[in-house]
C-alpha cells in the first residue's frame, strides 16, 4: 500500500486503485485510510482487473435503477462492507474471504 496525497476530485476524499491509496486531506484519519485498505484487500482476493469490473458493473446495474450517480454508488457490495467496518479498526484481521459478498 501506497499512499499518495493530493486526488484532484472535489467530491472524493480517497479512492484506492491498486497498490496506491490517493487521498485528498493532508492528515487523512485513520478511518479513511482503514476504508481504502478495505478496498486493498477486496482488489487482492478479485486479482485486482476481476475487481474493477465487478466494481463498475454493479455501478452501473445500480445508476440503470435509480439514475443518481452517488446512490449507485453507495449501493455497491464493495462500499457498503467498507463504510459499514471503516471504523472497526481490527476488521481486517477477523473479516472472512469476500466477506463483501453478505453486502449484496
Amino acid at each position: 500500500m501506497i499512499i499518495i496525497k493530493g486526488i484532484p476530485f472535489k467530491k472524493i476524499n480517497g479512492i484506492t486503485l491498486f497498490p496506491f491509496i490517493i487521498v485528498r486531506p493532508r492528515k487523512p484519519t485513520k478511518t479513511l485510510i482503514n476504508h481504502e485498505q478495505i478496498h486493498i484487500r477486496q482488489q487482492l482476493e478479485l486479482l485486482v482487473i476481476p475487481f474493477y469490473i465487478w466494481y463498475v458493473a454493479e455501478w452501473a446495474y445500480h445508476y440503470v435503477q435509480c439514475k443518481k450517480w452517488w446512490v449507485a454508488y453507495r449501493r455497491i457490495s464493495f462500499e457498503k462492507e467498507a463504510y459499514a467496518n471503516e471504523s472497526d479498526f481490527e476488521y481486517l484481521q477477523k473479516r472472512k474471504f469476500w466477506a463483501f459478498l453478505k453486502y449484496k
